[in-house]
């Protein structure tokens, strides 16, 4: 397989992959391209390369800079904005479960705390009670080991992954 074919391919499958990680189709695909990419690159590059309209490349080029895998680089000589992609995957890695946490646990222990006050009072609301605090308690512990990972050193994640 030829480099091209090779580019092509890990673009197209990291868009895949993405949706399974709660990320549209199209921001994988841009974060992929980014990330191969010797160097930055325009909004109109971005188009050009992966076929998509101005609108779908501006609307995740500000959704991946908001989780902070890109950023843009500054270009001598050139009016427009170039992007990059973040490389040092350890921080990637940080970022995006930080992203997921917010998006995902965050509201889950914000649920759970909203219907703690219910009282078990029949077998329903005892069941309900008993899997809530559990489901509670075990979102917790997810929730202060995310934080320990996310605030830890990137070298450490790297030493884990290694072993």
């Amino acid at each position: 397989m030829d480099l091209n074919k090779a580019q092509e391919k890990f673009i197209h499958d990291w868009g895949i992959l993405s949706t399974n990680w709660g990320v549209k189709c199209a921001m994988g695909k841009i974060h992929a391209l980014l990330l191969v990419s010797k160097c930055g690159m325009c909004a109109d590059e971005i188009m050009e390369k992966l076929m998509m309209s101005r609108g779908n490349v501006n609307m995740n080029l500000k959704a991946l800079e908001n989780w902070q895998v890109i950023k843009k680089a500054y270009m001598p000589g050139e009016r427009k904005d170039f992007y990059v992609a973040e490389k040092d995957f350890s921080k990637v890695f940080k970022l995006i479960i930080a992203q997921r946490k917010r998006k995902e646990l965050d509201p889950l222990l914000a649920l759970l705390e909203e219907i703690n006050a219910v009282q078990p009072r029949c077998p329903e609301s005892s069941e309900f009670c008993k899997v809530t605090k559990d489901l509670g308690r075990f979102a917790k512990k997810a929730d202060h080991a995310l934080n320990a990972i996310s605030s830890s050193q990137a070298e450490w994640i790297s030493k884990i992954l290694i072993r």
